[in-house]
C-alpha cells in the first residue's frame, strides 16, 4: 500500500514537468517474465519507465552500484529488488559482473517479473543510441527462459533535458540535477512548469532478438541499434525551466557537435 501511495505521488510529480505518451502499453499487461531492453537519453527515463511499469508488473531494475549510495533512490531500488552492478570505468574490477547480472535477471523472468536493463550501460553521448560493445542484453537473450517476452523502448524527447549530456556535453551529475528540478517544480508553483513531450513506445521484439542473438555480439547490438535509431539522429529539445522565463535559447555544447561531426562525417 506505501509503495502504491509513493508511485501514485511520484507520477503525479512527474506530470507537472513531463507529458507522456505511450504506445505498446498493453505488452506490459501479459502474463509472464519480460525483460525490457530501452534506449537510454537522460538520467530521467529510468524513473518515468519504472513509474509507468510497476503498475501492471513486480519490476527489477538493473541499476549501476552507484544509484545505491544515494539514500532516497536506494530505498525505492530495495523495494524493487533491483540488481546492483558495478562500474568497471569506474576502476570497480568486479570480473563476475556478467554472472551475476545474469542469474539474478533470470531467476526474476522465471518468476513473471519484468526486468528492465539498458543495453548500452550508459547515457547517450549523441542524438543516436551506440551499445558498442556492450553484452549484458546479449548474454542474457541468448539465454532466454521459456516463456519470456523482450520488449524493445524508444523513448523520445529526453534529449536535451537537463539530466541528459546534451545539456552541457558531460554526464549530468544525478544529484544536483535532480535538486534543480525539485527547485523548479516549486519555483513554477506546481501547476505552471512548462511541460517536455516525451513519447515511450513498447514493442514485442522477442522472435527478431532470439534470432540476433545467435549471431556474435556485434551483430546482436547492430540490431538493437536500428531499431533505437530507425527514425535517424534526435534533435536536442531544450525546455524553458519556469513559466515566467521567454523560450529557451540554449544550444547543443561544442564537445557534442564535435562527436555529430566525427561520427557523421
Amino acid at each position: 500500500m506505501l509503495m502504491r501511495f509513493y508511485r501514485i505521488l511520484y507520477e503525479f510529480i512527474l506530470s507537472r514537468r513531463y507529458r507522456v505518451t505511450i504506445t505498446g502499453l498493453d505488452l506490459l499487461k501479459t502474463e509472464g517474465g519480460k525483460l525490457i531492453l530501452p534506449n537510454h537519453q537522460s538520467h530521467i527515463d529510468p524513473q518515468i519507465l519504472a513509474i509507468k511499469s510497476y503498475k501492471y508488473s513486480d519490476i527489477v531494475p538493473v541499476v549501476l552500484e552507484r544509484f545505491f549510495k544515494i539514500p532516497i533512490v536506494k530505498f525505492f531500488l530495495r523495494k524493487w529488488n533491483s540488481v546492483s552492478v558495478s562500474e568497471l570505468r569506474a576502476g570497480n574490477r568486479d570480473i563476475n559482473v556478467l554472472k551475476t547480472i545474469f542469474s539474478e535477471v533470470v531467476e526474476a523472468l522465471e518468476k513473471g517479473k519484468t526486468v528492465i536493463i539498458y543495453p548500452a550501460g550508459q547515457l547517450q553521448d549523441t542524438g543516436v543510441e551506440k551499445i558498442k560493445n556492450k553484452q549484458s542484453a546479449y548474454v542474457i537473450v541468448s539465454d532466454l527462459p521459456e516463456g519470456a517476452r523482450v520488449l524493445g523502448v524508444r523513448i523520445r524527447g529526453l534529449w536535451g533535458s537537463i539530466f541528459s549530456k546534451a545539456w552541457n556535453g558531460t554526464r549530468p551529475p544525478f544529484l544536483p540535477a535532480y535538486l534543480k528540478g525539485i527547485f523548479c517544480f516549486f519555483a513554477n508553483l506546481i501547476l505552471f512548469c512548462p511541460k517536455r513531450d516525451v513519447t515511450f513506445e513498447f514493442v514485442d521484439i522477442t522472435e527478431e532478438a532470439k534470432k540476433q542473438s545467435l549471431n556474435d555480439r556485434y551483430t546482436f547490438n547492430t540490431f538493437l541499434e536500428e531499431f533505437y535509431n530507425y527514425d535517424g539522429i534526435q534533435e536536442p529539445a531544450y525546455i524553458k525551466h519556469f513559466f515566467f522565463f521567454p523560450k529557451s535559447k540554449r544550444k547543443l555544447p561544442e564537445s557534442i557537435k564535435k562527436k555529430y561531426d566525427k561520427i557523421y562525417k
